[in-house]
């Protein structure tokens, strides 16, 4: 028998949970400072929750030269934001209750069909993979799964809801403190983005690792069914994203592109003007699918890399000899984590401080340089400390000797090819470089060549990261098997903290620029709220290119766990079973993206309309003399969203269900293999592509090179060109791009929660035919 881990298993059980708690310690540190920021003049005044503690008016030095009357700025930014608050509070409350139905009838569903697969008998079983031991009932482990997908799609919804509290709690809040200066805008938006970033972290953590052995109290030595029962711990994180995803995405997008499109074409009025309609459901927008959407997109991915890893530990040399500390490497990679993206976020807010505009973007990629740098050597160390030197991989069937440095190799190559990704990404997304600018310059004739410019970025997009995801895929299936692809997929994920944070700044600063826009504060402000927001849509396209890169990993790991748990011996493209499946998954992806497209138009269609008729009949509100009714744009696009996510999010949820039962396991193994395939191409062409167009419409609006003031001013002809491109890439790059992880990777861990049935009742037609 190999040597142990250094690590006891007393050690394991204390380091976990300590790296949890500090994450949500730290979290509650970054909270507290950026409350200091105060929100209104007097104490009693703003959004409740603020006002309590605080200094008195000396807090509220600002720059002379502003010139502004700082008491009506202040009440009129806490307004705006209580405004913002309640439009997102009410969206996601609204959104919980359906999705709320629909967890509790899919738990049913769960229970229903594990439990069926021995017909609820409550005799222990021979165990599926330790031949001669027996193991739990399946009606146990119907019980655990159903617990386990309660807790994973309740956690899941709470970080996206407390991600968007703290950021509707900042966004005003950054925008007073951009009067002081772009440094002190900078670290409040940054602190703001880290809350939700190490909140969620140490949240998805803390609660499966007391899943882990709450569980493990009733299962004993049965460590093959308490991992098995765990992965519904995954697929209740990644069923709420998908809502929160979609849902999210069309009412933000909805907002927008009504925005856009009146005000800013037909109009001719500033972005986040106060009199146009959709501004204020546009500014919520923000935060219920960037923010709240994001969150719990992440959370998803990061419980079912974890859940994939350990059921193939499960079967491998960890779980047969019980050793408990190797068994939660995948927790013990997360736990160190924390603590290396807690350093990294002390680099953006303490040692250094930004104080010019072009510090803001290299400040934020140093983030994401040095998490994967200290990142390295922290799995470095558990890999040392938490792993014997060499122990066996469950690999179909047969045990793969690894050594503890091969599995080092697997997560750093996930790691660094995350970091790959997200440079590329920045290369196609950024202005600073030339294919956006380029995508700007085909403006000049028109928004029929920025539209040809757009989507041929997009498609070159895709070649890096795809080479990057296949490089790690071969390395760290060769070297584990697919224990191996589950930790690469890990390592990703394992800076989560940090790439919440930059993401989670983006909409934070969008806010803040439209509250200053509303609030009438100088063009100063506006100058550098845009900066924050211009350097945000760039890392949030860097974030959407982890979560991308992370699903194909995560998926390919599940995949492999299910065509293991479900008994098929290889997956033969050959056979008329597979191929079928292989060619229908591939479509899905389309599918999916017409429905959340066609839903984002048909919203939209109905804001543009609402928005004209409001110009058109509300007398002085092109004068600013009277205010424009908020509220209709707002129920809009709740409306439009709540409604419209249901249709997609079924597609999603009832394929496997449909695939497995009807075609079997081996037609669903080839479904997955194809929606993994042409998912992962579509998601990144189509966020970056949205965001090229985003950002072109920025460099145009700058005006800070030469070339740039040739194409502009705001309302010129390649303007009003490069305006049209960013209304069509909105839906591309906040809807449906970001959503099709979630399908791929969806599809994949409900298809492993659900193998045990379909191995045993599925394939009802083909047993006919």
């Amino acid at each position: 028998m190999a040597a142990p881990a250094f690590l006891p298993e007393l050690a394991t059980q204390v380091v976990v949970p300590v790296a949890a708690v500090v994450g949500i310690a730290f979290a509650v540190l970054q909270w507290v400072l950026v409350s200091k920021v105060k929100l209104s003049p007097e104490p009693r005044r703003g959004d409740g929750s603020s006002a309590k503690s605080g200094a008195g008016p000396s807090e509220y030095l600002i720059e002379e030269e502003e010139g502004l009357n700082e008491h009506n700025v202040v009440v009129k930014c806490a307004e705006i934001q209580n405004a913002i608050s309640e439009g997102a509070t009410s969206f996601l409350f609204t959104e919980y209750k359906y999705v709320g139905l629909f967890m509790g009838i899919f738990a049913v569903l769960i229970f229903l069909f594990l439990g069926s697969v021995e017909g609820f008998s409550t005799k222990s079983q021979p165990c599926h993979y330790s031949k001669g031991k027996t193991c739990k009932p399946a009606l146990a482990n119907a019980l655990f799964s159903t617990i386990a997908f309660v807790l994973g799609a309740v956690t899941s919804l709470v970080s996206g809801f407390l991600g968007m509290k703290i950021a509707t709690y900042a966004n005003a809040r950054t925008t007073l403190e951009a009067r002081k200066g772009v440094g002190k805008a900078f670290i409040t938006a940054f602190r703001s983005g880290a809350v939700m970033g190490f909140l969620l972290a140490a949240s998805g953590l803390f609660v499966l690792y007391i899943a882990i052995n709450l569980f493990g109290i009733y299962y004993g030595d049965d460590w093959e069914g308490l991992y098995e029962a765990i992965t519904g711990y995954g697929l209740g994180g990644s069923s709420m994203a998908l809502f929160g995803r979609v849902g999210g995405g069309i009412y933000t997008k909805a907002a927008d592109v009504g925005a856009d499109l009146v005000g800013k074409v037909e109009r001719n009025i500033p972005e986040d003007d106060p009199r146009n309609p959709a501004v204020i459901a546009d500014n919520v927008g923000d935060n219920v699918g960037d923010i709240a959407g994001m969150g719990s997109d992440l959370f998803g991915s990061y419980a079912e890399s974890s859940c994939a890893a350990l059921v193939v530990a499960s079967i491998s040399s960890f779980g047969i000899n019980h050793e408990f500390t190797p068994m939660l490497y995948p927790l013990l990679v997360s736990s160190v984590g924390i603590i290396a993206c807690l350093i990294t976020t002390l680099f953006a807010t303490d040692f250094f401080e930004i104080k010019a505009v072009d510090e803001i973007e290299p400040a934020l990629k140093k983030q994401l340089i040095i998490s994967t740098a200290v990142m390295t050597v922290g799995i470095a160390l558990v890999s040392w400390l938490g792993l014997p030197y060499t122990f066996t991989i469950f690999n179909f069937g047969a045990q793969k000797t690894v050594y503890n440095w091969q599995l080092f190799l697997c997560v750093a190559v996930g790691l660094w090819a995350g970091l790959v990704i997200g440079f590329v990404t920045e290369y196609y997304t950024s202005n600073a470089y030339s294919p956006v600018q380029d995508v700007a310059d085909s403006c000049r004739t028109g928004a029929a060549t920025n539209v040809i410019f757009g989507l041929a970025l997009g498609y070159k997009s895709v070649i890096i990261p795809i080479f990057a995801i296949a490089f790690s895929i071969f390395l760290s299936f060769s070297l584990a098997a697919m224990y191996g692809v589950a930790v690469a997929a890990l390592g990703m994920l394992s800076t989560i903290a940090t790439g919440l944070a930059i993401d989670a700044y983006g909409p934070i600063s969008d806010n803040a620029g439209g509250i200053a826009e509303m609030a009438g504060m100088s063009h100063r402000i506006r100058e550098r709220t845009d900066a924050l927001d211009a350097a945000g849509n760039t890392t949030a396209a860097i974030g959407k290119g982890f979560a991308i890169g992370s699903a194909a990993l995560v998926s390919l790991a599940l995949f492999g766990a299910f065509v293991s748990r479900a008994e098929i011996q290889t997956v033969d493209v050959l056979t008329p079973k597979v191929f079928i499946g292989l060619i229908v998954g591939a479509m899905l992806p389309y599918w999916f993206s017409a429905m959340t497209m066609k839903s984002v138009g048909s919203a939209a269609l109905k804001m543009v309309e609402e928005v004209r008729r409001q110009f058109n009949t509300i007398p002085g509100l092109m004068e600013g003399t009277t205010k424009p009714d908020y509220a209709t744009c707002v129920k809009i696009s709740t409306d439009a969203s709540i409604k419209e996510m249901i249709p997609p999010g079924a597609l999603v949820m009832l394929t496997p269900l449909i695939v497995g039962i009807l075609f079997g396991v081996e037609t669903l193994s080839g479904v997955l293999a194809g929606a993994l395939v042409s998912g992962v191409q579509i998601a990144i062409s189509a966020s970056n592509t949205g965001g090229a167009w985003d950002n072109a419409k920025k460099y145009i609006e700058a005006g800070a090179s030469e070339h740039a003031r040739t194409l502009g001013p705001k309302g010129s002809d390649p303007h009003k060109a490069a305006v049209i491109g960013d209304t069509i890439g909105d839906p591309l790059k906040d809807t449906s791009g970001p959503s099709l992880n979630i399908l791929i990777k969806l599809m994949a861990v409900e298809s492993l929660v659900f193998a045990p049935f379909f191995a045993t009742h599925g394939g009802i037609l083909f047993k006919w035919l």
